[in-house]
């Protein structure tokens, strides 16, 4: 049984990195469960039914039994990401100094009213995170369209993206009080580092969960065929 339990483990595993759905997974695992019970009981080895290439067998599998394949394509998804953050900072810097004297005068508050520290930090973080978030869900949405299931990833970006931001926030601002508030390079790099991780984090995990919903095994048997769901 262990055998037989570690070659489905590395089935669904090589199932995963094909693409293959998580409802497809466990449709293909149960059949070959069965078939690998069925040579354990007539005396044979399990391994020899997959030819001693379980990647390539599970692969052969997916492939006869017609499986919808989603590709992940991650590192493409993490990189518009990326560079939507970083250009939705630019611009809202650009936008933040433009209405700045306006928004100036709009908010004039007397000095004799204390403004709470959490406010300001909540705006002087938020504001920006908010930035981010916006830039890295509008990029992957609108350049990506020709990626399977991306509407859905996006739609849990604008979840997950803001979440990773609340996170992220107090651990970054306790780590510039740490550091006195230093403006020195290596300190403003780490901080930046945080940030940019917690946002590849959730855009990761935004990904993956929106390639988890179920999906069935077609009926159409096509060995040739490699097929991919739309957005």
């Amino acid at each position: 049984m262990d055998t037989i339990d570690r070659l489905l483990g590395e089935a669904d595993q090589a199932w995963r990195g094909y693409g293959v759905g998580s409802a497809d997974r466990a449709t293909l695992a149960a059949d070959l469960r069965l078939d690998l019970r069925a040579a354990a009981a007539d005396g044979g080895d399990p391994a020899q039914l997959l030819g001693g290439d379980v990647a390539g067998f599970a692969r052969r599998l997916a492939d006869e039994a017609g499986v919808r394949r989603v590709r992940g394509d991650y590192s493409r998804i993490l990189g518009t990401a990326l560079i939507g953050a970083v250009l939705g900072v630019a611009l809202g810097c650009g936008l933040l100094m433009a209405a700045y004297p306006a928004f100036v005068r709009m908010v004039d508050i007397p000095r004799s009213i204390d403004v709470p520290v959490q406010l300001a930090v909540a705006v002087y973080y938020g504001i920006p995170a908010a930035v981010v978030a916006a830039g890295a869900v509008i990029a992957v949405r609108t350049r990506l369209r020709d990626l399977p299931k991306i509407r859905r990833t996006a739609r849990l970006m604008i979840v997950l993206v803001p979440t990773a931001g609340i996170v992220i926030t107090p651990i970054t601002v306790g780590f510039a009080w740490s550091t006195d508030y230093s403006t020195a390079p290596p300190v403003v790099v780490a901080e930046i580092a945080m940030v940019l991780a917690a946002l590849a984090g959730a855009t990761a995990l935004a990904r993956r969960l929106s390639l988890r919903e179920g999906r069935t095994v077609s009926d159409t048997r096509n060995p040739d065929a490699t097929n991919f769901e739309p957005a």
